[in-house]
């Protein structure tokens, strides 16, 4: 069998110049000493204008659908030069004459071919944008487009319509009217850390979700002994009650809050409402009050109709009735927070009392929420002073109320102002015609808000 012989491999990164080089270097190698492991495969080109001695730095791009057309483009401009080249020898041995002076001018055409394509190609640097930027920049540009459209000059076409419309704007005063500021009523209280800002509003979203569970349902069709005017009577006493022990406003509100819960839930004995007076009146002072006044003292107030042991079995029977539930939102809760709403000065602020203490005493007012009772009351006073604006957005953002909703309220509360200077029960009234009250009872009432059914 014949042997062939065995040929080395150039070292990976050097270029195949000729078969020369190659004997040159089996002879030098026969030895087997300076023999290399498998470099080349056959997968080394020859590139015409590199130097094969220098090993070239390998460039590692990533594949792109841009990089790879422009391989291919390159490739094709190769396929290009090798043809054009081809047809030029063609020509050039197709010319007549002397066969010296061809030979010299192929030689010459060779010449410069090589010097053209030893000439090293600039190195081209391919930036590869992500899929993000490209999606940005085709944000940026509709953008633009989106301005220019937007500040491309458009003269506005003024039809019939929007003339007449705004002529009547002018002409009602409402063209020119400002929108109402909203005025940020705990901005004073920032840097009272007892006023709670930050929770405020909290609190009284909350007391709105939840008054609805507090309140006394119309109770007198149950009660077999007791109508409306004994209320009224039992009220108009705890007030006056109230205004001999000194006692704060939460306190009286929370107290006729417990008598109507209680009368709600339990038929009463027309000799036993008086006690369940004078114990709502201790309930509520133990709660509301930093010195409640003794049992003794009520025992007293109420001339010995009752002994100390009947208070405390009443007081006893209350609690159990309402399940120990005394934090509830009264009136006076949201008759702080409105009247502070309304930004008021001291005279409005006392018919503002007045006429919510007008409406508690009433039994018709049961009909209405606590929140809408205050909110009246407000709405009430404001138009009795003659106040502009009447109702404001601050109010009505605080409220959650709005005039037209307050109608039918307000209308009872200044009805209930007409008829207080004759009416029988004067303690109220008798309290805020004094002048440190601002004699506010003494004014007359609103009668635009009076309702038809109201005036007969």
């Amino acid at each position: 069998m014949a042997s062939r012989p065995i040929v080395p491999q150039p070292a990976r990164g050097e270029a195949v110049v000729g078969v020369n080089m190659h004997q040159k270097k089996n002879a030098a190698g026969a030895d087997g000493r300076n023999r290399r492991a498998l470099g080349d495969i056959g997968n080394l080109v020859t590139v015409r204008g590199i130097d094969a001695a220098k090993p070239q730095a390998q460039i590692s791009r990533p594949m792109t659908r841009k990089f790879c057309a422009q391989l291919l483009a390159n490739a094709q401009a190769a396929a290009a030069a090798e043809n054009n080249k081809k047809l030029v020898c063609a020509k050039v041995d197709k010319v007549p004459g002397d066969g010296a002076a061809a030979v010299k001018k192929a030689a010459a055409v060779k010449e410069a071919e090589k010097k053209i394509v030893a000439k090293p190609e600039p190195k081209e640097v391919i930036e590869i944008s992500s899929d993000n930027e490209k999606e940005e920049e085709k944000v940026k540009k509709q953008d633009k487009v989106v301005n220019k459209k937007k500040e491309s000059p458009r003269m506005k076409v003024q039809t019939l319509t929007s003339a007449l419309t705004a002529r009547s704007k002018a002409a009602c005063g409402l063209g020119n009217k400002p929108k109402e500021h909203i005025i940020d009523i705990d901005a004073a209280d920032a840097n009272n850390h007892l006023a709670g800002v930050e929770y405020v509003e909290d609190i009284y979203k909350f007391y709105k979700l939840v008054e609805n569970e507090s309140r006394p349902r119309n109770y007198m069709v149950s009660q077999p002994e007791i109508n409306e005017k004994m209320r009224a009577i039992l009220i108009d006493w705890l007030i006056d009650v109230h205004q001999k022990f000194e006692l704060s406003p939460e306190t009286l509100y929370l107290t006729i809050n417990i008598i109507d819960r209680f009368l709600s839930v339990k038929a009463v004995p027309r000799r036993e409402l008086q006690l369940v007076g004078i114990s709502a009146t201790l309930m509520a002072s133990k709660y509301e009050e930093i010195w409640p006044p003794e049992v003794n003292d009520l025992v007293l107030i109420s001339d010995r109709a009752y002994t100390h042991e009947q208070v405390l079995v009443m007081e006893k029977t209350i609690l159990e009735k309402l399940e120990w539930t005394l934090t509830v939102p009264t009136h006076y809760v949201f008759l702080a927070r409105f009247i502070k709403a309304s930004i008021p000065d001291k005279e409005m602020e006392n018919m503002v009392y007045f006429l919510a203490e007008l409406g508690i005493m009433h039994y018709d007012t049961i009909m209405f929420c606590p929140s809408m009772v205050a909110a009246s009351a407000v709405y009430a006073a404001g138009c009795t002073l003659n106040k502009s604006p009447v109702w404001t957005e601050t109010l009505k953002l605080h409220t959650g109320f709005s005039e037209s909703q307050l109608k039918d309220c307000a209308g009872l509360l200044v009805y209930l102002h007409s008829k207080a200077a004759e009416n029988k029960l004067q303690t109220v009234h008798r309290k805020y015609s004094n002048p440190q009250k601002g004699a506010v009872a003494m004014l007359p009432p609103a009668k635009s808000l009076l309702p038809a059914s109201l005036c007969q």
